[in-house]
């Protein structure tokens, strides 16, 4: 496959100085920098998400069961006292 590249000047440096110590041209070079970083790495293995859980403690003063119902009491509130203040 044919295609440009542009190479960052760091990475450029360290090409010619590949070129020049094993005598291979650019193409062999690039084609042989890729290679060894693509194929270090191997296949990628997906790491197992773990979820982190604290304690909530031996008390529990608030029935969890029931939070979407008090957060709509409690927007009920806010609401009626937003209405109540526009009078």
């Amino acid at each position: 496959m044919r295609t440009t590249v542009t190479l960052d000047p760091d990475v450029e440096r360290v090409l010619q100085t590949a070129m020049r110590e094993r005598g291979v041209p650019f193409k062999q070079a690039l084609n042989d920098a890729i290679r060894a970083g693509l194929m270090r790495e191997g296949p990628r293995r997906k790491r197992r998400f773990v979820q982190k859980t604290y304690s909530l403690g031996s008390e529990q003063n608030f029935r969890w069961d029931k939070a979407l119902a008090a957060a709509d009491a409690i927007e009920d509130e806010e609401l009626s006292r937003r209405l109540t203040l526009r009078k």
